[in-house]
C-alpha cells in the first residue's frame, strides 16, 4: 500500500505502484452496478413488446434495489471473515449470472430473477469498492478517491440509459444485459490479478468483533417490498389493500427492529421524529425517493407508447435529469452556512415542481416541457442532498454519525425499492394491468405522477424543519 504524507496526490508514484491500476479496477464495479442500474427504464419498452409483463414493469427496480440493499449490508461484515478477493469474485460472478439471465429471459418472471441475483452482486461490488479503499490505500488520500468514486457516479447516470438505447436501436435490448455479463465475469477473472496483495487475500484482523448481521431486519424489508409490490399485480380491491396494509405494516416493523439492536443497525434512533433534524432530514429523503421513481421507471414507457418518442432521446432525457443532479451539486458545494437553509428548501420545491410537473407534460408529449421537468428533479436533488447529508450527520449523536452517513443512501434504496412497487400498483390500477396499449398509457400517464404529490409536499414540510434546524445550528455555532 503506498503512503503519502499529504492530502496532495502523487498520481505518477500511485500509478508507477500499481495502486492506480487497482482503484481503477474497484471502481468498475461501482460503473457496473450503476449503469446497468439506469440503463434497464430505456430498455423498457422493447422488453415489454418482448416478453409482455407490463403489469411487472414496477418490480424491475423494487426488487434490483432490495437485493442491493441486503447484499451491500452484507459485503461490509463478510471482509471481516472472508478474504477480501474472494468477495469481489463472488460478487462479480453473481452480477454477470444475473445479468446472463436477464439477457436469455423468456418471460418476465425469469427476468425479475435475474434482476434480483443482479441486485445481489451490484450492492455487493459497490459495497466492496468502499471497503476496498479503505483498506487497501493510504488514509491521506481517501477524500480525492471518493471524490472520483462520486463523479464514477455521474458518468454512469448518462452512459446508463444511452448505452440502453443504442443497443436497443441497433441489436437487441438483450445485448445490452450482454455487456455486463461479459463485464461481470472479466470483474472476477481480473480480480485474481488486481487484488494480489496480502491485504486482499486475507480476512480482516478484527474478524471477531465485526458486528452481526441484521438477518431479522433485512427480512421484514424483504418481505414488506414484496408483499407491496404483489399488490399491484392483478388488481383486486380487497386483496390489493391487505397486501398494501400488511406491506407498511412491515416496513414499520423493519425499523422498530433495526432500532433494537444499537451493533447492527442501519439507521439512527429516532428516525422520522421531526423533533430532531436527523428524523426531519431523513423523512424528507424518504418522501423525494419514493415520489420520484415513477419518471425513471415508467417515462420511457409511456413517451413510446403514447408519442412514438424515440428511445434514443428518452434515454437522454434521463441521463439529462442525473447530469442535472451532478452539475448543480458541484455548483453549490461551496455555498456559504448562511445559505444552507435557502438551498435546502429550494431543491425541495425543486424536486416537487418536477413531479407535478411531469402530470402534465407526459401526457402532452411536449419534449422540452418534459426535459424541465427532470432538470428540475434532478437539479433539484442535486442542490439540496449534500447539505440535508451535512445537517443529518452532524445533528447525530456522535456516536451515530457514522451510521447517519451510511443511512442516507440506505434510506434513498429504500425509497426507490417501495417507490417502484407503489408506482407499480397505481400503474396497474390506472390501466397498465388490461396490457400495454395507446389508451392504458394515456390512463397511467397522469395518475402514475399526481398519486405522489402528497409525497411531494411532505417531502417539503420536512425541508422547511431540516432547513430550520441547520439555521438553529448555525446560530449556535455562532
Amino acid at each position: 500500500m503506498t503512503e503519502f504524507g499529504t492530502n496532495k496526490v502523487d498520481w505518477r508514484a500511485l500509478w508507477a505502484s500499481g495502486d492506480l491500476a487497482r482503484f481503477c479496477f474497484i471502481s468498475l464495479g461501482i460503473l457496473l452496478h450503476a449503469t446497468n442500474e439506469t440503463m434497464v427504464a430505456t430498455v423498457m419498452p422493447a422488453m415489454v413488446g418482448e416478453l409482455a409483463g407490463v403489469q411487472l414493469v414496477g418490480w424491475s427496480l423494487a426488487i434490483y434495489e432490495l437485493g442491493a440493499i441486503v447484499a451491500g449490508a452484507a459485503a461490509g461484515r463478510l471482509v471481516s471473515y472472508v478474504a477480501l478477493r474472494t468477495n469481489m469474485v463472488v460478487a462479480a460472478l453473481l452480477y454477470a449470472a444475473g445479468a446472463l439471465l436477464c439477457a436469455t429471459a423468456p418471460s418476465m418472471q425469469l427476468f425479475l430473477a435475474g434482476r434480483l441475483v443482479e441486485g445481489l452482486g451490484g450492492g455487493a461490488l459497490v459495497s466492496l469498492a468502499y471497503v476496498s479503499v479503505e483498506r487497501l490505500f493510504s488514509r491521506a488520500i481517501w477524500p480525492q478517491l471518493f471524490g472520483i468514486m462520486s463523479a464514477i457516479w455521474g458518468v454512469a447516470a448518462f452512459s446508463g440509459p444511452l448505452l440502453g438505447a443504442i443497443m436497443t436501436e441497433f441489436l437487441s435490448w438483450r445485448w445490452a444485459f450482454g455487456v455486463f455479463t461479459l463485464g461481470g465475469a472479466a470483474m472476477a477473472l481480473a480480480s485474481f490479478v488486481a487484488l494480489d496483495t496480502p491485504e486482499a487475500r486475507r480476512p480482516s484482523a478484527s474478524a471477531g468483533k465485526a458486528p452481526p448481521f441484521p438477518f431479522t431486519a433485512l427480512g421484514c424489508l424483504a418481505v414488506a417490498v414484496v408483499l407491496i409490490a404483489s399488490a399491484g399485480v392483478d388488481i383486486a380491491l380487497l386483496r390489493s389493500s391487505l397486501l398494501i396494509v400488511l406491506g407498511l405494516a412491515g416496513l414499520a416493523l423493519f425499523f422498530y427492529i433495526d432500532g433494537l439492536k444499537p451493533r447492527s443497525r442501519l439507521f439512527p434512533a429516532r428516525l422520522f421524529s421531526w423533533r430532531t433534524p436527523v428524523g426531519a432530514g431523513m423523512t424528507m429523503i424518504a418522501a423525494f425517493s419514493v415520489a420520484t421513481c415513477s419518471f425513471g421507471v415508467y417515462g420511457p414507457l409511456l413517451l413510446t407508447s403514447l408519442h412514438d418518442i424515440p428511445l434514443l432521446t428518452t434515454g437522454y432525457i434521463i441521463a439529462a435529469e442525473s447530469i442535472a443532479w451532478s452539475i448543480l451539486s458541484i455548483l453549490v458545494a461551496n455555498a456559504p452556512p448562511q445559505r444552507e437553509k435557502l438551498i435546502i428548501v429550494c431543491g425541495a420545491l425543486m424536486i416537487a415542481a418536477g413531479i407535478a410537473g411531469f402530470a402534465y407534460t407526459i401526457p402532452l408529449g411536449s419534449i422540452p416541457l418534459i426535459l424541465v421537468c427532470a432538470l428540475l428533479q434532478g437539479g433539484g436533488f442535486g442542490i439540496a442532498w449534500p447539505f440535508v447529508t451535512r445537517v443529518i450527520v452532524a445533528s447525530a449523536p456522535r456516536e451515530e454519525q457514522t451510521i447517519a452517513s451510511s443511512a442516507v443512501p440506505t434510506m434513498q434504496r429504500i425509497g426507490y425499492a417501495v417507490g417502484a412497487a407503489l408506482a407499480g400498483i397505481v400503474a396497474n390500477a390506472s390501466g397498465f394491468s388490461q396490457g400495454l396499449n395507446h389508451d392504458a398509457a394515456a390512463a397511467v400517464a397522469s395518475w402514475l405522477f399526481l398519486a405522489f404529490v402528497p409525497l411531494g409536499v411532505l417531502g417539503c414540510l420536512a425541508a422547511l424543519r431540516t432547513s430550520a434546524a441547520a439555521n438553529r445550528q448555525l446560530e449556535a455555532a455562532g
